[in-house]
């Protein structure tokens, strides 16, 4: 029998996904292993793989489709065995389920939507005419529409009869109810106003097109709309407080550059690396700052994983350094840069930026010399590290030139107090100080 390729769930988080790319056409043989598609889920773009061997007999979602729901089919792979008729009707019966159930009639609101472009009386096609009666030949007969399309407009009232659909077979997605939740709303308002002020809407008055005074309209990718949203939720839910400490670190770059002078091909050790080992250690002495905030209860983690930030072509991705504390710093050092150049190749397995209590963002590479991080929720710290600069420094009384850096602790305080903050920043600063006990 013909196999259905499921959109996947990529991270516990995903509800939906864009196919980004096809890689395949249909009639294309492929081998278990190959990759056939490219995924855009809430974190990162994904290759997606088959484990079966056979032929592309059909593409359900065309490429660019944004709000595929989780385990809904995309493609049908027929297999060496299957006859051309156990493909068809593979493809009728996948038609027939997604058929909607019976529902009860939602009482619908009417969408006026704006002209588009302008007709003579008598042009017979007008544009858009066809588009127009296929909608409403579609609405007679059925209504292909994702369950979360239907909720929100069952929600906010709306038929669905007159929205085209932007998914396989015409089915209406999510964001083709939200745009013709958006156009209701906005029209609503344009004529209201202009019945209120008795003023025709002219061309003079209506809003200016940016696109034509030097400024280009860059549409938001999933990605960039998962930061925006993340970011925003963090900033309003989580109470942020800030801790910064300076720390000396000449004791530390001494010893990178003798360590990387017989290291040969075999590591090449950066700043960030001590500070990832530092960091992780800290961690170790100070527990309670290993942890997560729930509704239920504040979880800590026994393992010491820390998310290094990571600005890939795609946007910024937290991919995860496991188990630092046990780990040597010319391991921390080569799987950073891996997990950086997979990033960037859009090759990051789900578990690879899933997780981890702990976060470090550093920007001193641009000579940032100090900033505050946003919280990657659930986590409860992030710790931001600036540049490194020779300063003058006073000590017993004599001055000398020393390297300072300082770093910044975001916290949220209803996991971590302002003591418990400080005393992870004292031991992160007395690592640093110290390197040699990052090589214990």
């Amino acid at each position: 029998m013909p196999i259905e390729i499921l959109m996947p769930a990529l991270s516990p988080t995903m509800t939906d996904g864009k196919l980004a790319k096809w890689l395949v056409q249909e009639g294309d043989k492929v081998q278990a292993g190959d990759i056939i598609a490219e995924i855009e889920t809430d974190k990162a773009t994904m290759e997606l793989e088959t484990i079966d061997e056979g032929t592309v007999a059909k593409i359900l979602v065309s490429e660019g489709a944004e709000g595929v729901p989780v385990n809904d089919a995309i493609c049908i792979l027929s297999l060496e065995d299957d006859s051309l008729t156990d493909t068809q009707i593979s493809i009728k019966e996948l038609n027939i389920k997604d058929l909607p159930k019976e529902t009860k009639p939602i009482p619908e609101k009417t969408l006026t939507l704006p002209p588009t472009e302008t007709t003579s009386p008598s042009d017979p096609n007008p544009p858009g005419s066809n588009t127009k009666d296929s909608a409403v030949k579609a609405s007679e007969n059925r209504i292909l529409a994702s369950p979360l399309a239907k909720r929100i407009a069952e929600k906010a009232g709306l038929g669905l009869g007159g929205i085209m659909g932007s998914g396989p077979n015409g089915r209406i997605l999510k964001l083709d109810v939200e745009e013709a939740l958006k156009e209701s709303f906005g029209n609503t308002q344009g004529n209201t106003t202009a019945k209120s002020t008795n003023v025709s809407v002219s061309e003079e008055s209506s809003p200016p097109n940016h696109a034509n005074q030097g400024q280009t309209a860059v549409p938001h990718t999933k990605i960039r709309k998962v930061i925006a949203e993340r970011v925003s939720q963090s900033k309003q839910e989580v109470p942020h407080f800030y801790l910064t400490v300076e720390c000396q670190i000449d004791n530390l770059l001494l010893l990178r550059k003798e360590l990387n002078s017989t290291a040969g091909s075999l590591y090449k050790l950066s700043v960030n690396d001590f500070i990832v080992k530092a960091a992780g250690l800290a961690m170790k002495q100070i527990p309670s700052v290993n942890a997560i905030w729930t509704e239920q209860e504040v979880r800590l983690f026994s393992s010491v994983d820390v998310a290094v930030a990571v600005a890939a072509k795609t946007g910024l991705i937290t991919p995860i350094v496991t188990d630092v504390d046990n780990k040597r710093l010319s391991e921390i050092s080569n799987e950073i840069k891996d997990l950086a150049r997979r990033a960037n190749e859009n090759k990051l397995k789900p578990h690879e930026f899933q997780g981890g209590g702990f976060s470090i963002s550093n920007l001193g590479m641009y000579g940032i010399k100090e900033f505050s991080a946003i919280i990657n929720q659930p986590q409860a710290a992030i710790l931001a590290i600036g540049a490194a600069e020779e300063i003058p420094i006073v000590k017993e009384g004599a001055v000398s030139i020393g390297t300072l850096m300082r770093c910044t602790l975001s916290c949220d305080h209803r996991v971590i107090d302002g003591v418990l903050g400080a005393e992870f920043l004292s031991e992160f600063k007395r690592l640093l100080s110290n390197p040699l006990q990052l090589l214990v």
